[in-house]
């Protein structure tokens, strides 16, 4: 279910930036520095990992020129929106590769599937061989570690639901999605479940909060209620693309308590929040 910005989405670099505020209607250019101010959540955060509350505000700001979406983003840039009182996310695909990465020849041709459909240069990832990804995934968490973020994006960890060329199970998924939690922990980064809301139930006590897409839209509002009844955040970005009214969104996800957002489906710098 995973739906991304297109090819220039760095594997460490794309920023999610949430910002600890209730949400207020508003349509933005650029992402002003509000107070910090969050709602309490009920769930007691692992010791020393970011845990977002339910009902933060969010910004996910990809394409934009004040934000650098190279391979290489500067760490500086993660200090200064650190200033402003945000928390970042580094956007990480744990689970395609893509053939425009600089450490695209660190995966072994073994663990390469079907081509990921409608994305041409992308391929599926034999999830299954954790041994053989461990080394590129350690060394992109190291990465998003190195240069300050608060937590990971991993992207395209619903295989197992694809046709990947490979007989990956839901069993596979679950550890594989589990073991990506013990290591972006192991370095104290929060991490968030993307999409994969057939696993839910599942994961919910592995992760520290969900990301999903077309949530509102496609119907599937309920599917992420063990983490909404868990006290964790779910943020949800409904796309311009599909029509959706931002009233209609901000309805359904306020009666939920989801974090909803509204944006064009390029990710640049302008929103509207509930």
């Amino acid at each position: 279910m995973a739906i991304r910005a297109g090819n220039v989405l760095a594997a460490v670099a794309a920023l999610v930036v949430l910002i600890g505020m209730a949400c207020s209607n508003n349509s933005d250019e650029e992402v002003a520095p509000p107070p910090l101010v969050q709602a309490k959540s009920t769930v007691a955060p692992t010791i020393g990992i970011w845990q977002p509350a339910v009902g933060t505000s969010w910004q996910w700001q990809i394409n934009t020129g004040d934000i650098d979406i190279s391979f290489d983003v500067s760490a500086d840039l993660v200090s200064r929106l650190h200033a402003q009182g945000r928390n970042v996310i580094c956007y990480m695909n744990a689970g395609s590769w893509e053939e425009w990465r600089p450490d695209v020849k660190e995966f072994p041709g073994e663990a390469l599937g079907k081509v990921y459909d409608g994305w041409e240069g992308e391929r599926w990832l034999d999830i299954r061989n954790i041994d053989a990804l461990a080394p590129t995934m350690r060394a992109r968490l190291d990465l998003c570690t190195e240069k300050g973020f608060d937590a990971i994006e991993p992207d395209n960890i619903d295989g197992y639901t694809n046709d990947t060329s490979f007989p990956l199970t839901y069993n596979d998924q679950l550890m594989f999605n589990q073991w990506l939690v013990d290591e972006a922990h192991q370095r104290g980064l929060s991490i968030g479940l993307k999409n994969d809301a057939e696993q839910a139930s599942d994961l919910v006590d592995y992760f520290d909060w969900a990301l999903t897409e077309d949530y509102v839209v496609e119907g599937w509002c309920t599917d992420m209620a063990p983490f909404l009844e868990g006290g964790e955040a779910v943020f949800t970005a409904e796309y311009t693309d599909t029509g959706v009214l931002l009233a209609k969104a901000c309805g359904e996800g306020d009666a939920l308590g989801l974090s909803v957002i509204l944006e064009d489906r390029e990710l640049d710098a302008k929103r509207e929040a509930c």
